[in-house]
């Protein structure tokens, strides 16, 4: 099966599995990963069709969004050698997929393209996407916008998470892209503090 017919059968999967997602990690955010992953590993010369395909995957199984999440990665495994990918490339993406995430502490996936798809993530975790997923996720997850007195609001999240990602970033390419976003977010706490 030829890698584009693969990454569409992949893109209509991941369709499935989040197009009711209502917490910031929906379809779209799927495919604006997989589109600057796809982007930052044609600069970096990086294994192309496994950074989009592991973009495209990259929240699957992620205990946030799902209720039996080694459940959900067996699920996916199967679908992928459903579609032809070796043992190889399946074991790759996972291995992408397991050393993305902010929350598991994991500063510096090891491969290239984990790095890239890590970038990728990070990035529409800022600027204008990054502030309205925020909010998106705060009221699926009953969370203020903010309180003076409190830590868990969203507006708190800015300061724990979003704008500590443009310094993590590991490729030139994303570097770039980050900074224009980071300071688009500056703009917007700073208005938002204004306004309040």
């Amino acid at each position: 099966m030829e890698k584009e017919v693969q990454i569409k059968h992949i893109r209509d999967y991941v369709f499935t599995l989040f197009q009711a997602d209502e917490s910031g990690h929906d379809y779209f955010h799927m495919e604006r990963v997989a589109r600057i992953s796809r982007k930052i590993a044609e600069v970096e010369q990086a294994n192309v069709f496994l950074c989009e395909a592991a973009a495209w995957l990259h929240d699957v199984g992620d205990k946030k969004l799902f209720h039996n999440p080694n459940e959900a990665i067996e699920e996916m495994n199967t679908f992928l050698c459903d579609i032809s990918l070796n043992k190889i490339q399946i074991n790759e993406i996972n291995h992408i997929i397991s050393g993305i995430s902010f929350s598991k502490g994991i500063a510096v996936p090891d491969t290239l393209e984990g790095r890239i798809v890590q970038d990728a993530d990070r990035l529409d975790a800022i600027g204008a996407i990054g502030i309205a997923r925020t909010f998106a996720f705060g009221g699926a997850n009953q969370q203020l916008m903010y309180h003076p007195n409190s830590k868990s609001t969203s507006i708190q999240h800015f300061y724990d998470k979003l704008l500590t990602l443009k310094d993590l970033m590991h490729t030139e390419s994303a570097r770039e892209m980050a900074k224009e976003r980071h300071q688009y977010m500056e703009s917007f706490l700073k208005q938002f503090f204004q306004e309040w």
